[in-house]
């Protein structure tokens, strides 16, 4: 078996590769919260501490990360509140010791208020900016949202390496079948929906509050697909709260920027994907000692059983008609 992939990315490797993008780490380290990738506040000599993100090995290409970088560069350059990668010799990817990472500054904030309507509406109208610059060209190196890449992969490696429950496989397997059956029916009730590119992962984790706003952070799930995938996230408790949440967020958006209501048909089902592809992501990455620290209860009979019931409850709020946004 290859050893963990970050296995000798220790802390004195995490300061050298920043002194050698020239700047002078001052040796204060401060791991940050990360599961796929490592990330790092690293204090700087006579500046402000930035923040080091070194990327998991294999995961993206160079050009995939690039392109990254080059979105959210073009975001800011927009004045959206997106935290871009710093360039140091003429390029943001940078190496040392087998590794790749990139800089960035260092932004502060605190989660954000989703129970306000005035941030709902803020956020609204930032993610149809956001959207409106990812709109004007595609992704060509990164993935798009769509049911092959994240739910059929996703339940085809589970099944190749035996990550079910054995006395659970059957009922498992027909169930995320019967789940991706509706997926495609809501895909299907919904006709061609533009793709563009999106921040990809608009969880509240990924979004920083402060006194002036909010500033989007983390986009490295980054890729193309529905703007309704960078929306749905925002969204949570019983129908008739999601639909007056849903209200006050395309209100703020479509100020900025016309939505295509066909697109709430993939509310339920993109949740459905996003479900099939975290139990695989845990999976996939089990070797990670990061993995089984963070996650115990995977792989239990009890957390296959959980799943399945979890699954049958999606399939029956996609067989439901879509949101309806409250006036």
């Amino acid at each position: 078996m290859s050893p963990p992939p970050f296995n000798d990315l220790t802390p004195d490797a995490v300061l050298d590769a920043v002194d050698s993008t020239g700047l002078r780490a001052d040796g204060r380290l401060l791991a940050l919260n990360s599961y796929e990738n490592r990330v790092y506040q690293v204090g700087i000599e006579d500046a402000t501490p930035v923040v080091a993100k070194f990327y998991r090995p294999e995961r993206w290409t160079d050009e995939a990360i690039l392109e990254e970088h080059r979105f959210v560069q073009a975001l800011a350059e927009a004045e959206i509140p997106a935290v871009s990668a710093l360039a140091a010799g003429s390029t943001t990817l940078h190496r040392h010791a087998g590794f790749r990472f990139a800089l960035f500054p260092r932004r502060g904030g605190r989660a954000p208020e989703l129970g306000d309507e005035q941030t709902l509406a803020w956020l609204g109208r930032f993610l149809a900016r956001i959207h409106s610059v990812g709109a004007r060209e595609p992704f060509v190196h990164r993935p798009t949202v769509d049911i092959e890449s994240l739910g059929v992969e996703s339940r085809d490696w589970l099944l190749a390496h035996d990550s079910v429950a054995p006395e659970l496989r059957s009922a498992w397997q027909g169930t995320v079948d019967a789940a991706l059956d509706g997926v495609r029916h809501c895909f299907d009730r919904a006709g061609p929906v533009r793709r563009l590119r999106l921040h990809g992962d608009c969880h509240v984790g990924n979004v920083l509050w402060t006194d002036g706003g909010p500033h989007f952070v983390d986009f490295d799930d980054a890729r193309n697909g529905p703007a309704v995938q960078d929306l749905w996230m925002l969204l949570s408790g019983e129908r008739e709260s999601m639909e007056r949440q849903l209200g006050v967020v395309l209100r703020g958006y479509e100020q900025f920027r016309e939505f295509d209501r066909a697109e709430l048909h993939l509310v339920e089902a993109l949740r459905t994907l996003r479900l099939i592809h975290y139990s695989a992501w845990i999976a996939r990455r089990w070797h990670d000692p990061a993995f089984p620290a963070a996650f115990p209860w995977f792989g239990s009979t009890r957390y296959w059983q959980d799943r399945i019931l979890e699954l049958k409850e999606q399939i029956a709020l996609m067989e439901e008609p879509p949101l309806y946004p409250a006036d």
